[in-house]
């Protein structure tokens, strides 16, 4: 199935260094016709202007209007979003648009793998009417309507929709800032929705004025807001006070687990829970009027070039060879191939994946130790046997060595 034309969206505040690399690993997608759209900051609008990319000035802490500004300019097809703190695999942005090709398929998501690059962040759900997850088992994936539990939910860092009928919706609604915003689009538009495992992004959850960098929030405000907002559309019926309570019950026990680790205080944590109260009074106020259709942009269409499929390479050897494989996976990358660098140290060391400022995908790890979390902590491999293990879990979300018949071994 032919993927239709897509403009990528990408949302950015206080955080150029990440919308770089994401933007940069955007730039090597498969995908022969797409346009990117950064929304963004004056910090983010900077970096932006390096890239071929459109761009929108926009400075406030409202993620929903920001991808709403960006949807006006969308001249896609298909609109796409991800985080700026997400790199998507070659092949993602093809795989993802490609069932909206069929007219009755009006929402696609794929799958999230967390900071080491490798584990699972996020895999298929669907939504309720109270905000809560329900685990959807997609298998190797499909399309599902919306059922007596809801709709599949689609993740805000790898997740696209029929640009018509998005607009149609009236986009994302500005009540949520942050939180909730897509599964209020999802519980909107009740649409028949694609999951795509192999449509694969690395969300590296980076810091922001809600978070730091390891996770601890800063401020619970949004998270109360939205919550109140979502069950006041979505469940009119539901107990309030009764619900509050829960959220907050859920909340205490995240809190807990930092707190025990050291990373909050009992100051801190009364200080969030306080926020999280403030932030459900905020949103039992804000108003939720009918959301009007966005209007079909009036400019064209403007595709990012260099895009579509290219020669994929891989470079493996020891880690401390890593300086001059390093050196040559970045020239192969400046040539224009998809490079997979593997690096192994004679441990059991567990693996991690990252998307390097060069241009290449770099896998570190032991040559005993588990790169899936799943498998022993200890194995006995050989490289060769290492290599092309590896090579093959790869292997589907990115072009390995399409044109040698053996990868590059030092």
């Amino acid at each position: 199935m032919a993927s239709p034309p897509a403009s990528v969206i990408v949302v950015s505040r206080g955080r150029p260094e990440a919308l770089d690399l994401c933007l940069k690993a955007l730039a090597l997608q498969d995908h022969p016709q797409f346009e990117v759209i950064v929304v963004a900051d004056p910090a983010g609008l900077a970096v932006a202007a390096r890239h071929p990319v459109r761009r929108v000035a926009f400075d406030e802490a409202n993620i929903s209007a920001a991808r709403n500004a960006g949807l006006r300019l969308a001249a896609g097809e298909a609109v796409a979003f991800i985080d700026d703190d997400a790199v998507a695999e070659p092949t993602w942005l093809s795989r993802l648009v490609a069932p909206l090709a069929d007219p009755s398929v009006d929402a696609a998501t794929g799958f999230v793998r967390g900071r080491n690059g490798i584990s699972l962040q996020w895999g298929a759900a669907r939504i309720d009417r109270f905000g809560q997850d329900h685990p959807l088992d997609a298998g190797a994936g499909g399309v599902f309507a919306p059922d007596a539990t809801g709709p599949v939910k689609t993740q805000g860092a790898n997740c696209a929709f029929r640009a018509s009928a998005l607009r149609a919706a009236g986009g994302f609604d500005p009540a949520f800032r942050f939180y909730l915003d897509e599964a209020d689009v999802n519980l909107r538009m009740q649409a028949r929705t694609a999951v795509i495992p192999d449509a694969q992004v690395a969300h590296g959850f980076a810091a922001s004025d809600r978070r730091r960098a390891d996770r601890v929030p800063l401020t619970l405000a949004d998270i109360g807001a939205s919550t109140a907002c979502f069950l006041r559309r979505h469940a009119p019926d539901a107990d309030l006070p009764a619900a509050f309570s829960a959220l907050a019950g859920a909340q205490a026990v995240r809190l807990a687990a930092h707190r025990k680790a050291a990373r909050l205080n009992g100051a801190d944590v009364a200080r969030l829970m306080d926020s999280l109260s403030g932030g459900w009074a905020d949103g039992l106020t804000r108003p939720l009027g009918p959301l009007p259709p966005i209007p079909a942009p009036a400019g064209g269409f403007e595709p990012l070039p260099g895009t579509g499929q290219r020669d994929g390479k891989v470079i493996a050897g020891r880690i401390w060879q890593a300086g001059r494989l390093r050196a040559e996976a970045e020239r192969a990358a400046r040539e224009g191939q998809i490079v997979t660098l593997f690096l192994f140290s004679p441990t059991p060391r567990k693996h991690r994946m990252r998307f390097d400022p060069a241009g290449f995908w770099e896998q570190t790890g032991g040559l005993f130790g588990a790169s899936l979390r799943s498998q022993p902590r200890f194995r006995l491999w050989t490289f060769p046997e290492r290599l092309a293990y590896e090579t093959e879990r790869v292997g589907n979300l990115r072009p390995m060595a399409r044109f040698s018949p053996r990868p590059s071994v030092v």
